[in-house]
């Protein structure tokens, strides 16, 4: 699929009738503030970005048509990057010659929130980093970065307290790839620990296709995957040629709706987490969301999007209780509260630790096509 163009037309943020709604006849049209967005383009992590994007993209122009914030428009800054440290500190160094950008929100992917989570302490940049996409549990979180999805130490254990309630005492863990493994293999195997679960461990090597197919008579019947939704596809695919029956449980950056669309898991049923509620959930935060994106975009409501969604709606909401100006210092100061929010019923209550939620849900893909909650 060619999404590297689609990546850059969900980017760009048109202020044009944003600042004609907010001007007055005779008076120009009050000064933007800038909200920046790095967002990763690389082979490996497109997919996830551009859905995050489009969510986020979706709720600053409902926000811009609502006023703004605190009466001034917002120009979202769109930043690619291609996984790498220098196409990152390229994109960082941006960011800190903008004076009018005083936040970032939304940082997508995983990687590259945690490796901007670090670079901001390397170079001491007071801006707040808000609502990245960090999964990794591991990252130390500073003063500077806001996390407020469940990290995959929570997916995972989530996914395995919902096994161990049917008596499963035994799971494989599937890698996709090598970088998978070095992330998150010690997160699978301390809460697999701390559960009391065995966990048999399958680091992939190129073709997931014949690692799927290569899956023998002694490997469990469930199967925690750790990879993007391509490589999902893949071993579905290898999974689907065999004739006994698995189940696999995947984590939040996969897209199960695309992992339908693209043929995958014919006859494996897949079990998602997901760091938001349900599409069709009846909060009104995910009411809007539907509303916003069916007026804007030609896109199917799913879960990523809507995290993007929220991750700027939140932005939005601490911005919009700053008294004076809105700063980057004022930004910062006012996300260091971490006062606790509810954004449209998605509540954010950061813990000791500097995290926040710990709210996880779970779809499944059906044999047949269909996704249930």
């Amino acid at each position: 699929m060619q999404r590297r163009q689609a990546l850059r037309g969900a980017g760009a943020l048109a202020l044009g009738p944003a600042l004609t709604a907010l001007a007055q006849p005779g008076k120009a049209a009050p000064r933007a503030i800038a909200i920046a967005q790095i967002f990763d383009a690389s082979n490996e992590q497109q997919d996830v970005s551009r859905d995050f994007l489009i969510g986020s993209r979706a709720a600053w122009q409902d926000i811009n048509s609502r006023g703004g914030a605190r009466g001034r428009p917002v120009q979202h800054l769109s930043l690619e990057v291609d996984g790498t440290a220098a196409s990152l500190q390229a994109a960082l160094h941006s960011i800190r010659d903008n004076p009018a950008c005083v936040a970032i929100s939304g940082t997508v992917s995983d990687p590259v929130a945690t490796q901007l989570a670090g670079l901001l302490r390397k170079e001491g940049l007071a801006i707040a980093h808000v609502a990245p996409w960090l999964q990794n549990s591991t990252v130390e979180i500073d003063e500077r970065t806001f996390p407020i999805f469940a990290a995959r130490q929570e997916q995972i254990g989530h996914a395995l307290k919902s096994l161990s309630v049917i008596g499963l005492q035994e799971v494989g863990a599937v890698f996709a790839t090598p970088r998978d493994y070095e992330l998150y293999r010690e997160d699978v195997a301390r809460i697999a620990g701390e559960l009391k679960f065995r966990v048999q461990t399958y680091k992939a090597h190129g073709d997931l296709a014949q690692l799927g197919q290569r899956m023998g008579a002694s490997t469990p019947a469930v199967l925690l995957f750790v990879g993007g939704t391509p490589e999902l596809v893949q071993f579905t695919q290898g999974l689907d040629r065999q004739s006994r029956q698995r189940y696999l449980v995947a984590l939040a950056d996969v897209n199960l709706q695309t992992v339908m669309q693209m043929g995958g898991a014919k006859t494996t049923p897949v079990i998602a987490t997901q760091a938001v509620p349900m599409v069709n959930a009846a909060l009104p935060i995910v009411r809007r969301y539907r509303e916003v994106m069916a007026r804007l975009f030609d896109e199917p409501p799913v879960a990523l999007s809507l995290a993007g969604f929220i991750a700027a709606q939140y932005t939005h909401d601490v911005l919009a209780e700053i008294d004076g100006a809105v700063t980057r210092a004022s930004a910062l100061a006012a996300f260091q509260k971490r006062t606790a929010a509810d954004v449209g019923g998605y509540r954010i209550s950061f813990n000791s630790q500097r995290r926040s939620s710990t709210y996880v849900t779970q779809s499944m893909l059906t044999a047949d096509g269909r996704v249930v909650g």
